[in-house]
Formats: structure tokens, C-alpha cells, sequence
């Protein structure tokens, strides 16, 4: 059995090892990234069982993210390396406060190989949560049918469905967006938006107006991120909660969001109260910005738990 299992692309990072304009860049680290990888590493360092559906070109850095992957112990039989495709690169840029842009060269993507089939039954019956990203959504127009084949198969064996629209207008643009997702919205269970991508999908409006354009889809746990202001969230069985952001220094604000959702689908499988809930991934999210790198300050879940205070600092 497996509590979340997700879909999408990884790629290696080259994160700069020194801050400021990618052009005065110099020197890199090869590091490992994809929005739905972090999230399956995030997931899986919680201690939950993690699936990640991908593919991978049959390289050197192919084989490097297939051996992290199972390094941190989520499951890759779904993962194949391909000899047709060369594995994604992206370089890193971060400013002095923590901010930056990321430079993609990720076409064409090994994940053009995965097929509406390759989302079945059998994988997908075995979780608690199917986790979508819009970045995978974004890749190729026929990763809408895979995205719709894995919901139909969820609801099909009652796994709950979450989405994280995690929008890329690099990739595609709002009136894209807005089509796909709020098409696939309806069979959404869990919605993690950043505000800024709930103004995408509904116009600029306020907080708790999102929170209701959301329930009216019929998500059943909402929570809408805004970095340093924190996050609103709602539940079916609770009522709008307002949970302030941790106060951190930044280092790197890439996969915090990621961190974040791994922290609320978490919560959520626990059958913890909204607030706590939302605390707790806020907390997850700012041990993220913390460190440099995509997935590198995604905590172990004894971690977290000290940082709340709830136990006695663990060194790890």
C-alpha cells in the first residue's frame, strides 16, 4: 500500500554557489528538482509511502535522480529511464534575499513518453492520495487525458485527489490554465493554490472569496498559500482559519510550496484539526527556505515536530 502517489517530470538543478545574476554566475552543484519529485520526497521524509510515476533519460544524470529517488525511499517501479531522451536540466538563479528564477531546458521531455495507460488501476487503487501538479499538466497537451485517466481511476477505488496548481505561464498561458483546471476541479478533494494563482483562476479577489470559489467546485480541504502573509485554509468540517507565516531567514524560496503541501497532505492522512494542520505545513514550508536547494531543507518529520516545539531538538 502507498499514502500518495504523483506524476511528473525530475530534473537536475544546477544550483550557482554564489547569489546574484545568473550571467556573474560561474560555479554550479549539480543538485536534483521537479515539483512533483519534491513533493514525493517531502511526502516520503514525513514518513508516508510515496509513489513517483516519471521518466528519465537513460544517462548519467537519468540513473543519479533514479538512484536519490529510492535513496529516499520513494517507490520508482513506475519510473523508467529512455535511451530516445536526454534527462532535463535547469540552472538556478537567487538573489541576496532568497528570491530568484529558474532557466529551463527540459524539452524535449522524457515524460512525452508516458501514456493515459501508464496511469492504472492497479498503481493508483494501491494510495490514499493521487497528487496532481499543473506543472506536469503544462508539459504536453496529452498529459490533460494521463492527469484524467489517474482521476477517473482514483475516484474509481475512492482516493482522494489533490491539486496544487503550481502555474507556470512559461509554459502555457492563463487561458489555458484556467480551462484545464477549472475543469478538473470538480474532482478535486484537496486544493493547495498559491494566492497569486487563485487571482489566475478566478480574477483578483479576497481571501475568503477564493476560499469559496474553491468550495464551490466541491473541494473539500482548501488552503491558500501567501508566502510571508501565511495561509487560509478551509475544510468541510471547519469553518475559514487564518495561520501566520513562520519567521525565517530565506535562503532560497524554490520548493517551498512543495514543502508545504507535503506537510498539509500529511496532516490531512493524520485526521488533524484545520489549524494544526495548516501550522504544521506552514512550518514545513519555512524549514524549506531555509537551505539551499530544491528538496535538500525538506524535513524529516521528528524535525518538524521539534521546530513546533511538540519535542526536544533532533540533530539530522
Amino acid at each position: 500500500m502507498l499514502d500518495v502517489v504523483t506524476i511528473g517530470d525530475g530534473m537536475i538543478t544546477m544550483n550557482p554557489k554564489t547569489k546574484g545574476p545568473l550571467m556573474f554566475s560561474h560555479e554550479f552543484e549539480r543538485k536534483v528538482g521537479g515539483a512533483e519529485l519534491n513533493l514525493a520526497i517531502g511526502c516520503a521524509r514525513l514518513g508516508l509511502k510515496t509513489g513517483w510515476v516519471s521518466r528519465l533519460g537513460q544517462d548519467s544524470f537519468g540513473q543519479y535522480i533514479l538512484n536519490y529517488m529510492r535513496g529516499e525511499g520513494v517507490d520508482v517501479s513506475k519510473t523508467e529511464l529512455l535511451k530516445a531522451y536526454n534527462t532535463p536540466l535547469n540552472f538556478k538563479e537567487i538573489m541576496e534575499n532568497g528570491s530568484g528564477s529558474t532557466f529551463y531546458y527540459r524539452f524535449p521531455s522524457p515524460t512525452e513518453d508516458i501514456q493515459p495507460e501508464d496511469m492504472g488501476e492497479d498503481y493508483i487503487k494501491q494510495a490514499r492520495i493521487f497528487y496532481i501538479s499543473g506543472v506536469f499538466l503544462s508539459l504536453a497537451p496529452k498529459n490533460i487525458e494521463i492527469i484524467k485517466n489517474g482521476i477517473k481511476q482514483a475516484k474509481n477505488n475512492g482516493v482522494l485527489v489533490a491539486l496544487d496548481p503550481n502555474i507556470r505561464l512559461k509554459l502555457w498561458g492563463e487561458d489555458d490554465v484556467r480551462e484545464t483546471l477549472l475543469a478538473i476541479l470538480p474532482d478535486v478533494d484537496i486544493v493547495m493554490s498559491g494566492k497569486e494563482e487563485a487571482d489566475i483562476l478566478f480574477g483578483e479577489q479576497s481571501d475568503e472569496e477564493h476560499i469559496r470559489s474553491f468550495y464551490s467546485y466541491g473541494c473539500s480541504y482548501i488552503a491558500v498559500k501567501k508566502g510571508e502573509d501565511g495561509t487560509v485554509g478551509c475544510s468541510i468540517a471547519e469553518d475559514v482559519t487564518y495561520v501566520a507565516a513562520e519567521s525565517v531567514k530565506v535562503v532560497d524560496t524554490v520548493g517551498a510550496g512543495d514543502g508545504f503541501d507535503a506537510g498539509f497532505l500529511y496532516s490531512i492522512l493524520q485526521g488533524w484539526p484545520l489549524e494544526h494542520s495548516l501550522r504544521f505545513a506552514n512550518t514545513v514550508g519555512a524549514m524549506v527556505v531555509g537551505v539551499s536547494g530544491d528538496n535538500e531543507g525538506l524535513p524529516h518529520l521528528e524535525n518538524v515536530k521539534a521546530a513546533m516545539g511538540e519535542v526536544k531538538h533532533i540533530d539530522r
